[in-house]
């Protein structure tokens, strides 16, 4: 089990926002609902993982590829993806055509959801391709979800569009076949900080054939432990809102202390 940390960038500020509430501009006034908007920027951030030798975490550009303020977040993410090559993943806006360059920019892998994705189901030739562009052990599937009908479905489009795709394992297994992890927000409960989604985590925790992430909801000790008691010890997690370099209550230096020393 090990604690990925995160950047999250929005307009080309490090944020933590409530996932549900991200919308376009012009849609809803495209404005989040914000939990936190850092005074400090990404490279700060990726100095400080660097020097507790935190690697796997994620940089996560929240704006729309095209925009200016997508532009802006790029810019950020590749500036800390300068200040620590190797050690974070990249994701946001990624396809074919861009997808080398933030691997020579930095990134230990890119992360992908929208464009292995067509008409609300998976692209495998689109996936195929990628895979085969980065390789495999470069390449992280973002299979963030809604629980829809008590199942999980995953969502696209910066989490605004509902896909066709529901979880399983054997979904999984046919994906786990062209990338090294997954990454997955239990979208829901993503910064809201009212806890995990415990039958997320639970599905989760059962499926060994590549690592996962989980993200989603981390809102005191307590639920870091159940993810551990979960997944027997042996599935990541990430913390945004609730961690304290976030303006929340959770102490970054004692999770690093805890999950680094066991």
């Amino acid at each position: 089990m090990e604690f990925r940390p995160c950047i999250d960038i929005h307009n080309g500020k490090v944020k933590q926002i409530v996932g549900s509430t991200l919308a376009d501009l012009g849609k809803d006034d495209g404005h989040p609902k914000e939990n936190f908007v850092a005074d400090k920027d990404a490279v700060y951030y990726a100095n400080l993982y660097k020097r507790d030798g935190l690697k796997g975490g994620h940089i996560i550009n929240l704006n729309k590829k095209g925009t200016a303020e997508y532009e802006a977040s790029m810019n950020a993410a590749l500036s800390a993806l300068k200040a620590y090559p190797g050690g974070l993943q990249y994701g946001g806006g990624v396809d074919d055509k861009n997808a080398k360059d933030f691997i020579e920019a930095g990134a230990s892998h890119v992360i992908v959801t929208s464009y292995v994705f067509n008409d609300g189901r998976v692209d495998y030739d689109a996936l195929k391709k990628l895979s085969k562009l980065v390789g495999r052990e470069h390449l992280v599937l973002d299979l963030s979800c809604k629980r829809v009908d008590d199942k999980f479905v995953i969502v696209t489009d910066r989490w605004q569009k509902i896909s066709q795709e529901i979880i399983t394992y054997n979904f999984l297994d046919k994906l786990a076949f062209y990338c090294d992890e997954f990454l997955i927000h239990a979208a829901d409960v993503e910064g809201r900080q009212k806890g995990i989604d415990r039958d997320l985590v639970g599905l989760l925790a059962a499926y060994k054939r590549v690592p996962i992430t989980y993200a989603g909801g981390v809102t005191d000790y307590g639920d870091i432990e159940l993810i551990s008691y979960l997944s027997d010890n042996n599935m990541d997690f990430t913390v945004g809102s609730a961690l304290d370099l976030f303006g929340g209550n959770l102490s970054y230096d004692r999770i690093v202390k805890r999950i680094v020393s066991r």
